[in-house]
């Protein structure tokens, strides 16, 4: 299994031939159009059945959203909730409530900013990274993995396209 891995498939989800074959110059929109209608329900049900999906903790349940704001929060310590909010591109009362979330479960904290006390800033609480990252790491690994397998430039063109996808699927009609 770890051989696979390596190689970015997985025994029970091997994708299309085309995704395993040696990367080409390119491909035409209507065979990028086939293989990404196979490999998108693939890719969906592998991330439902992610063990390190929606956890609950101390009665509160973190999913992906939770996930994304914790790492963002990791990355930027010391980032406000309207910082966040812009970055995960939701409501500022959506990232409080994700944050209120987070705080119940212990993973991060608000404290006023000593240089502006008016500003509040959010981190993770002391104490608690190593966990915090191995939640973290069991939520992003195999998209990390992913990733890690294309070179910048490749990984730069796949999140524009998943970004124009995500556009064109949820444009309004």
């Amino acid at each position: 299994m770890k051989a696979n891995r390596a190689q970015g498939t997985h025994p029970a989800t091997t994708a299309p031939d085309a995704a395993q074959a040696p990367a080409k110059t390119g491909c035409s929109a209507h065979e990028g159009m086939r293989n990404l209608i196979q490999l998108l329900p693939r890719i969906t049900r592998g991330l439902r059945r992610r063990p390190s999906g929606p956890i609950v903790l101390d009665d509160v349940p973190l999913g992906p959203t939770h996930g994304s704001a914790l790492a963002l929060i990791q990355e930027n310590n010391g980032v406000t909730v309207g910082a966040l909010a812009t970055a995960l591109d939701l409501s500022t009362a959506t990232v409080s409530g994700l944050v209120a979330d987070l705080e119940r479960v212990g993973f991060a904290e608000r404290s006023p900013d000593p240089a502006d006390r008016r500003r509040t800033l959010l981190r993770i609480v002391p104490g608690s990274e190593s966990l915090v990252a191995a939640w973290l790491e069991g939520a992003t690994a195999p998209i990390m993995r992913a990733l890690q397998q294309l070179s910048p430039d490749e990984r730069a063109t796949f999140v524009k396209a998943m970004g124009l996808l995500e556009q064109e699927l949820n444009a309004p009609a």
